[in-house]
């Protein structure tokens, strides 16, 4: 007999509530359990112990196979055969199983360098940032810290703990195809800002890591490459932009690189993974592969490589066999697993685990908005042709680069998706995304009066045609770049000079807006009286662009990166690119370049980074070559100017000066700060030691006073592996740009002595 169906209600109400807890992923099954905070059966729950004392709690009770499974990924969601550790992955590029009966969650990877990656996957959106290079040309730590902090916000609401953000790679080759992803050619710069933003970003509960570990400034090749360098350009340059990025941020990870450093590849290579990374530095993190840059078991264990990405090809089965075989050592195995409990409990991701929700839309587009805001640095601007009077236009030519309905994003594993619906592909099976941020729209709202037509660009003569018969002129030029390959050349592409020199010709009040994720060339810059850089402006960028143009914001930006003339004038003037058979072409492919058809390595491809310690503006400079727009530089609708220059030596070294807003509008100066150091020490004309982004109201005046780090005047004594100060004399110079210093003061550096509290090295001037 059947019960009455009122009866069977409550029985499938249980059912379904068994069935749901069972589907849920183990971690949070387990919080169901009575027992989940109980101190004494699980300690290391205890927020009150340090994350050290706490990983060492849980690696008592692990067990070999448990210690394994925290070492490897477990494949590529969607990419892969499924199997039934991937039954809980989120979808994103890495996923880490957890050990529920510890009460350790499993860590969910994904990446996200301007924005979370992958979110269709999931049924949701992500903001689109402006680009990595956008935010280091705003000079600002606390943008930094705002772009990384809202990253770590929708990484959570989308249920991942892990971002394989922080790219902090020097623009060695400003031709790489992920410039766009990192902060420029000035390790100081690059480093301070790529911190600032991972600390924003843990700062929700999310591991963070810094990447790639080390010296991986291009794309070609980048799986066979063996980079040689001498030890002092790698620490004065790229490896003090990690120093400073991992020292300001305190990130959980370090993802090593593709390419090979003087000889051994980056992921088993002992002086970056031990000797810099571990025993200089004193990372307490956790060191993961590039996806597919493991190439060994024991030895990259010994080099200090603690986790495989994305399977487990090396640290898997093999890495068990070595350790029972004695290969790998007990204590060797349990620092790999304890670095990443120590990242998970540092982190919050333990305490805090991501749960998803939907995330603030308007609230996200708004701080996107600002940023790009922020970000977009005046090229030109003759005759004051900039900010527009939107009163007193009648006709406004908007042409070219799909400016009627989107904007262009950076490609590659840190391409975010679009909203649903949004063109793809504009440019045939390249693959291009195109975000529906509409300048033509968002100009027409400026000037709500003005007449505002627009031409595709397609045709320069009719586009000049257009221009002809209006006030103003905006050209909208573009530049795709992607992970996987290389630019040929800095040049636009396709025929857009041609465009801009013929609109240019047709109306003299011609503005161009650059959309580019590295420097471009421009043949046609003093033809037109105005330009603006945009970079990949992400979500909001086309309202930023308009707010800008016609005044409501004040640009502040400045570059990063030094806009060369010519491809020539670079340290390599022409990028060495693989035969089209060893090119990217699909999720794994690369493997296919790092290994042969008959499954042994490819020979390693050579380069040489002869320049050295020239990177960036330092090269120009030392070769006294002109540049097109030089690092550090950038245009408001104001003026300032500087005085009083005053630099003390005494304990360390500090610098004073004043800056005036001499012009009419309130703005913001970057106020620059370079050294000169003594003709001994070897090193180029001048680097970057600090800077201050000050706010001015018109005629006002403000003292900026900033200590110098002693490392940021010391040079790398490769024979002492040290940093050392070197006697003698230093100048000091301040302004608006590395070309433009219109302070100087010299000062003697004597002795020097280190303090007995271990704080910085104290200086002591000879006068």
């Amino acid at each position: 007999m059947n019960p009455h169906p009122r009866a069977r209600r409550p029985i499938a109400i249980i059912l379904a509530l068994i069935g749901l807890v069972l589907a849920l992923p183990p971690f949070v099954r387990y919080a169901f359990n009575g027992n989940a905070g109980n101190a004494r059966e699980y300690p290391w729950l205890d927020r009150a112990l340090s994350p050290d004392v706490r990983a060492d709690l849980v690696l008592k009770r692990m067990t070999l196979d448990e210690k394994i499974s925290l070492l490897h990924g477990t494949g590529w969601h969607g990419l892969v055969a499924m199997n039934l550790e991937l039954l809980h992955s989120n979808g994103g590029v890495g996923y880490v199983v957890g050990i529920p009966r510890l009460r350790i969650p499993g860590i969910q990877m994904t990446n996200a360098s301007y924005g979370v990656t992958r979110s269709r996957r999931n049924g949701r959106c992500s903001t689109a940032l402006p680009d990595d290079l956008a935010l280091a040309a705003t000079w600002d730590k606390d943008a930094a810290y705002q772009y990384g902090a809202l990253v770590g916000r929708e990484l959570r609401a989308q249920g991942y703990n892990m971002s394989l953000g922080g790219g902090v790679n020097l623009a060695r080759e400003p031709r790489d195809g992920r410039t766009f992803e990192y902060f420029g050619e000035d390790p100081i710069l690059a480093g301070t800002m790529a911190g600032r933003m991972v600390a924003g970003t843990q700062a929700q509960h999310v591991i963070c890591t810094m990447k790639h570990f080390a010296m991986n400034d291009r794309e070609s090749d980048r799986h066979t490459l063996n980079v040689n360098i001498d030890r002092r350009s790698m620490r004065e340059s790229d490896l003090l932009a990690f120093e400073t990025g991992l020292r300001d941020s305190q990130a959980g990870a370090v993802m090593c690189a593709y390419n090979g450093v003087n000889g051994e590849p980056a992921c088993q290579n002992k002086y970056l993974l031990t000797h810099v990374l571990r025993k200089d530095w004193k990372f307490p993190g956790f060191v993961l592969s590039d996806w597919g840059a493991t190439h060994s078991t024991v030895r990259a264990s010994a080099a200090g490589l603690d986790h495989e990405e994305p399977s487990s090809v090396f640290y898997g089965e093999a890495m068990k066999r070595a350790v029972l075989a004695g290969r790998v050592s007990t204590a060797e195995l349990d620092e790999h697993v304890r670095r990443i409990l120590r990242s998970e409990f540092a982190s919050g991701v333990v305490d805090d685990p991501p749960r998803q929700a939907p995330i603030d839309v308007r609230r996200d587009l708004n701080i996107a908005q600002h940023l790009a805001e922020e970000s977009i640095v005046l090229l030109r601007n003759e005759n004051a042709q900039l900010p527009l009077d939107a009163d007193k236009l009648h006709t406004i030519a908007v042409i070219g680069a799909h400016a009627d309905v989107a904007m262009i994003s950076g490609g590659g594993s840190g391409q975010v998706d679009p909203p649903a619906g949004t063109t793809l592909n504009f440019e045939d099976g390249v693959g291009q995304v195109w975000f529906p941020t509409s300048p033509l729209k968002a100009i027409r709202a400026g000037a709500p009066h003005a007449r505002v037509e627009y031409d595709p660009g397609t045709d320069p003569a009719g586009a000049a045609a257009l221009a002809r018969t209006a006030d103003v002129a905006i050209v909208f030029v573009d530049q795709w770049e992607s992970e996987g390959m290389d630019l040929a050349t800095l040049s636009l592409p396709g025929n857009q000079d041609a465009l801009v020199e013929q609109v240019a010709a047709a109306n003299p009040h011609t503005i161009v807006v650059l959309e580019t994720g590295s420097p471009a060339l421009m043949p046609w810059a003093n033809k037109v009286s105005g330009i603006l850089e945009a970079w990949y402006a992400g979500s909001r960028g086309a309202t930023a662009i308009a707010n800008v143009l016609f005044g409501a914001v004040n640009p502040c930006a400045k570059l990063a990166i030094t806009f060369p003339l010519r491809d020539a004038d670079t340290p390599q003037p022409a990028i060495m690119r693989p035969p089209p058979s060893r090119r990217e072409n699909g999720a794994f492919a690369h493997l296919a370049a790092l290994f042969g058809k008959d499954g042994t390595e490819s020979p390693p491809v050579q380069l040489y980074y002869n320049e050295g310690l020239l990177v960036g503006y330092k090269w120009y400079e030392a070769k006294r070559k002109a540049v097109l727009f030089p690092f550090g530089f950038g245009l408001t609708y104001t003026t300032f100017h500087y005085s009083g220059l005053r630099v003390k030596v005494s304990g360390g070294v500090s610098v004073s000066f004043t800056v005036k807003n001499t012009g009419s509008r309130a703005g913001a100066e970057i106020a620059e700060i370079y050294a000169s150091l003594p003709r001994r020490a070897g090193e180029p004309p001048r680097r970057l030691t600090g800077w201050q982004k000050v706010q001015l109201k018109p005629g006002e005046s403000k003292q900026v006073s900033l200590k110098i780090q002693t490392q940021y005047l010391s040079i790398f004594d490769a024979d002492k592996d040290e940093w050392t100060l070197v006697p003698g004399e230093y100048a000091f110079l301040v302004g608006g740009s590395s070309e433009n210093l219109p302070l100087r003061q010299r000062v003697r550096v004597g002795k020097y002595s280190e303090q007995p509290d271990g704080g910085e090295i104290g200086l002591l001037s000879n006068r």
